[in-house]
């Protein structure tokens, strides 16, 4: 017998008549014995004879499976109902502005992920990266380092739109016109330049007359109003508004809809805001269900039916160089995204714009 098992049988020897067996895994620290502890708490059924031993399920653990089981249930329904079905083509192409002068809406997510819908289910469509971080460039996998021709040769030196347009490698029909750290200066570059305000729809007019094909061009917008934001709203007939379920999404867009009835009255008196789409919406809380109301209230044309729940896998694809639409198409997240992007191309196809 070795030296530890004497220790441990004289231990044992020791110990008053009515004291508890010690647990096997004393001394561990608080947290690393819940699955014991767990294990402990489930009661054990009668074994019948011949039979093994069962275990009785937790009420809790198996209405959540249940759930669960729903969930996915619900989401494979959806996703067949969606899949393979093409988006009708728009009257006339779409310039959509998706803007928000308040960050972390879902601007740049909600412009991957409904152009990546669009694209997969038939439509041509071209994604400008207006946001010098270059978000939108890197969730489509598009390389945008300093030296690559981008959104700001087109802005500042007057280069063809088209020239700078690269393919999405991980969706068919998806291009992007790429932002680059130049573009942080562009705004005072702008500033001395002739029609300073209407540079990126001259460069769009200009594909067009070339035959560029696109059935949808979304911009993608920085958090501010500057000159790069005023050049996307003069460029484009239509604001696209991600809103997040929270309070002061409110306060932010009461304010955003002042500035695009500034843009519509000096400078294009096209722009109109024709979709909402709400967009990190939390089902457990009161609070998304308040914004929700309030914006379908006061905008009952424009806010799409469906809305953005919040989701990991829609966080996660950006780091993959992929939109939420390629890394997991069957996620909730990917789902109200096509859903969304089915509303705008049927609204397009009626003319209901």
């Amino acid at each position: 017998m070795s030296a530890v098992e004497l220790v441990v049988d004289e231990a044992v020897e020791n110990l008053p008549a009515d004291a508890p067996v010690p647990h096997e895994s004393a001394g561990l620290g608080v947290g690393e014995n819940h699955v014991d502890d767990r294990l402990a708490s489930i009661p054990t059924a009668p074994a019948e004879a011949g039979a093994g031993v069962t275990t009785e399920v937790p009420t809790d653990t198996h209405h959540a499976s249940v759930d669960d089981e729903h969930a996915v249930a619900e989401n494979l329904r959806r996703r067949i109902q969606l899949t393979g079905r093409p988006f009708p083509k728009p009257l006339d192409s779409r310039v959509m502005t998706v803007a928000n002068q308040k960050g972390g809406v879902g601007k740049t997510t909600t412009t991957v992920n409904v152009a990546a819908a669009m694209a997969q289910s038939g439509l041509k469509v071209l994604v400008i990266d207006l946001d010098p971080q270059g978000n939108a460039s890197t969730a489509l996998g598009i390389d945008h380092h300093a030296e690559v021709p981008s959104i700001y040769d087109v802005l500042v030196d007057g280069t063809p739109l088209l020239d700078v347009v690269q393919p999405c490698t991980t969706v068919d029909g998806l291009f992007c016109a790429p932002a680059t750290i130049d573009l942080a200066g562009a705004e005072i570059e702008l500033v001395s330049l002739v029609a300073r305000e209407s540079r990126l729809q001259k460069a769009i007019v200009a594909a067009a007359e070339t035959g560029h094909e696109y059935d949808y061009i979304l911009i993608d917008c920085p958090p501010s109003l500057g000159l790069l934001t005023v050049n996307a709203m003069v460029a484009a007939t239509e604001v696209f508004i991600p809103i997040q379920c929270e309070y002061y999404a409110l306060e932010g867009l009461s304010q955003l809809l002042k500035n695009i009835e500034l843009v519509r009255s000096h400078l294009n008196p096209a722009l109109h805001v024709s979709t909402i789409l709400l967009t990190m919406y939390d089902g457990r809380t009161r609070l998304s269900a308040q914004v929700a109301d309030e914006v379908r209230e006061h905008f009952p044309e424009q806010v799409l039916r469906i809305t953005v729940p919040r989701s990991v896998r829609v966080s996660e694809a950006p780091s993959f160089g992929e939109t939420v639409m390629t890394y997991d198409p069957t996620s909730s997240g990917a789902l109200a995204y096509l859903e969304a992007a089915g509303e705008i191309a049927d609204r397009g196809a009626a003319g209901q714009v």
